[in-house]
């Protein structure tokens, strides 16, 4: 097994830029000016405290376009697919975020502890093992609770576990290469998909978000998302062109579009 110092050297490869960094520091002074501004000390103070409380247990309704896996129509669905070889090791380690702001980390968390079934030397992570000295020097779990991660900032975080990631920003690939290499990733369980994606482009409430995918059903073209937000939504449905359009959208931190990340062992 490499050492931590070789963890380092290959989380530092996929660190966001300078010009990255700079932004976002940016974006927190003006957010902490504005909110100090409007809300006083008190103010941030209440906004400091929900920003690390678990957040309430709220159904949100579902668009037309989107099947929740909890109806009779989802479960057919994917009882009706073969595409799904990644479900049953990602809900058996399902996360549901602990923070608002924390969808990231949990996706990470349900995705290391799939793959790490089995392995004799694997300790279980949680939301707050998932920060080993490695990952915060990426990005600190006080950061992530104000400010979430980008695309990037995962692949970092979950490469310091010593899996390997690969990246795809949907700018750089096509609805066609996704749907591909989705597929291909679905019909074993050796490695797992996490999407980054603009929540209200799909029909929910939100912006930007992730989590992982779970099975595709070539008959209908849709992909099962497994909210890690999951007081919120269920996992649900969604067509490959939704997805794809949702993950085709800019973060404005980073001026990149969002995408996909594929984990391997």
């Amino acid at each position: 097994m490499e050492d931590n110092k070789s963890f380092q050297q290959q989380v530092t490869k996929i660190k966001p830029p300078i010009n990255e960094v700079k932004s976002r520091v940016r974006q927190i002074a003006a957010i902490i000016a504005s909110v100090t501004g409007l809300l006083g000390i008190s103010g941030v103070a209440a906004v400091g405290y929900y920003a690390f409380v678990p957040p309430p247990i709220k159904r949100l309704p579902l668009s037309q376009n989107l099947i929740s896996l909890e109806s009779s129509v989802g479960q057919k669905i994917l009882s009706s697919t073969q595409i799904k070889q990644d479900y049953t090791p990602l809900i058996t380690y399902l996360e549901t975020q602990k923070r608002p702001a924390y969808c990231g980390v949990a996706s990470g968390v349900t995705v290391l502890n799939a793959l790490g079934k089995g392995e004799s030397t694997y300790q279980r992570l949680d939301q707050e093992s998932f920060f080993n000295g490695v990952a915060q020097s990426v990005r600190s779990p006080y950061l992530v609770t104000f400010f979430g991660m980008s695309l990037d900032e995962l692949a970092a975080l979950v490469q310091s576990h010593n899996r390997t990631v690969e990246i795809y920003h949907a700018s750089s690939t096509t609805l066609e290469q996704f749907r591909t290499q989705a597929k291909a990733n679905l019909k074993h369980d050796k490695d797992f998909i996490i999407v980054n994606y603009d929540r209200s482009q799909i029909g929910q409430t939100g912006g930007g978000h992730i989590s992982p995918i779970a099975a595709y059903s070539e008959k209908m073209d849709k992909f099962l998302i497994l909210d890690v937000s999951t007081y919120k939504y269920p996992p649900v449905w969604v067509s490959a062109s939704t997805l794809w359009a949702a993950m085709n959208t800019s973060d404005v931190v980073t001026n990149k579009t969002r995408g996909y990340l594929i984990v391997k062992r």
